[in-house]
């Protein structure tokens, strides 16, 4: 059976940094694209950052520049350091799995499984 776990999460004030982890189990790991979305309150979710199955990495315009996404495939983990957070960054953090094919994207409905998310709150 599939499984994401995250962790890593927390409070932090505006430019400080977290950082994410994702455990997974249950799958074979280098075969998925692995991303991580994030959804604030009243908002819909969205893709901050994916690592392709090549290991080519994409962020969302608001985070380029100050999250990384890396991985572990020893560990089957994945990673998001986040650095100069900002109150906008505030959210759940998930990560997800998508199977089937070499094609990737931001789209929440091609990722097949969830965590169940980290909460980050950036204080100002």
């Amino acid at each position: 059976q599939a499984q994401l776990v995250e962790s890593g999460g927390g409070s932090v004030q505006s430019g400080g940094s977290l950082r994410l982890s994702c455990a997974a189990s249950g799958f074979t790991y280098s075969r998925y694209c692995m991303g991580w979305f994030r959804q604030a309150p009243g908002k819909e979710r969205e893709g901050v950052a994916r690592i392709e199955r090549d290991g080519s990495t994409r962020y969302a315009d608001s985070v380029k520049g100050r999250f990384t996404i890396s991985q572990d495939n020893a560990k089957n983990t994945l990673y998001l350091e986040m650095d100069s957070l900002k109150p906008e960054d505030t959210g759940m953090y998930y990560c997800a799995a998508k199977s089937g094919g070499a094609y990737c994207s931001f789209y929440a409905g091609y990722f097949s499984y969830w965590g169940q998310g980290t909460q980050v709150t950036v204080s100002s």
